[in-house]
């Protein structure tokens, strides 16, 4: 027991739950982070992961990046995540349906869709669970990375529709995002692990495509990480062209001196919990906070981007590290 206890203060959690389900192969783990200012909201994630801890430290990293984004965004919630481990016996209809009433047992954790999740897994959910967001969030995610990109661009006296934006990830977040970008009048170049997928966006657009390699070395404003995190390394900050970072991505950040890198080479970064936050937004300003309007929190993101943007070359410090701060003292603040 001690060794399981010693991996949780590794991670610095307090409330993890493991899911198992031996009919369906499901095996799970959801992490409540932080619940100062509300229920825990977060996505389902579903991926082949190389093991059960990898799978409980993405769970960690990712609650702990919903506590910051619904503290930043002013939600009456707090951070959570569901990681279901994906493999080939998994029979997907009964896990997902089991999961949801599980999750609806809680009644403390909202939840909708993410990486490697699917719209049938969710409605299998949603089936037996009235926590579980079904709709299409991705306006949300855009019209939010839109007003993020809006202060960004407003530092350097420019208009989104002058931008060259180089889109990391095509998937449901980069699709969203691109699609925002891109009805607003920026030049969208792509990027995917897999090139097919970024080739059919680009297209859709009317961008263009380049290899995952290519693009932190490309002619463009903005950099858009919208894939998996850990991608803003030292080594992608000191090769960067671009003046300004503005994507989706959770934990975007592959190390802490990553900030700093970006900060030295004056290239602003607007963090992912802000630039991200347009899906939790909608669907906890409608659930938990009964907002008949979820878009007008949406909208004041942009204000938090410049004012955040402002403070963080007033005091010389990073954006992320800045934001962090902020979060915290309104969850203090929840907490006393």
């Amino acid at each position: 027991m001690s060794s399981l206890f010693d991996r949780l203060d590794d991670l610095d959690v307090s409330r993890v739950i493991a899911l198992r389900h031996p009919p369906s192969g499901l095996k799970a783990f959801l992490v409540l982070d932080d619940l100062s200012l509300g229920p825990a909201a977060g996505g389902v994630r579903t991926l082949a992961y190389a093991s059960e801890s990898e799978a409980l430290a993405d769970a960690a990293t990712l609650a702990r990046q919903m506590t910051l984004k619904c503290s930043l965004a002013g939600l009456d919630a707090g951070g959570g995540k569901l990681v279901v481990l994906d493999h080939a016996g998994l029979d997907r209809d009964a896990a997902f349906r089991w999961l949801g009433r599980r999750v609806a047992e809680l009644r403390c954790f909202y939840t909708a869709g993410d990486l490697g999740t699917r719209a049938e897994d969710l409605a299998q959910m949603a089936s037996g669970c009235s926590f579980v967001e079904t709709s299409d969030l991705g306006p949300a995610v855009g019209r939010g990375a839109l007003r993020c990109l809006e202060a960004l661009a407003e530092r350097f006296g420019r208009q989104v529709s002058e931008l060259t934006v180089g889109i990391q990830g095509a998937g449901f977040i980069g699709r969203s995002v691109a699609r925002a970008y891109g009805q607003a009048g920026a030049r969208i170049v792509v990027a995917d692990l897999v090139p097919e997928r970024a080739a059919a966006l680009a297209e859709e657009l009317g961008g263009r495509a380049l290899s995952s390699a290519e693009l932190p070395g490309a002619e463009i404003d903005v950099l858009a990480p919208c894939g998996m995190g850990g991608t803003l390394t030292t080594g992608l900050a000191d090769r960067l062209k671009a003046w300004g970072v503005c994507g989706a991505a959770n934990a975007q950040l592959g190390d802490e001196a990553a900030a700093e890198a970006l900060r030295a080479r004056r290239i602003e970064h607007v963090p992912g919990v802000l630039v991200g936050a347009g899906a939790v937004i909608q669907g906890i300003g409608r659930a938990r906070m009964g907002l008949s309007d979820p878009g007008v929190l949406i909208d004041e993101l942009r204000a938090t981007t410049a004012r955040l943007l402002e403070d963080a070359d007033r005091s010389a410090r990073s954006p992320s590290e800045l934001a962090v701060e902020w979060a915290w003292e309104r969850i203090e603040l929840g907490r006393s």
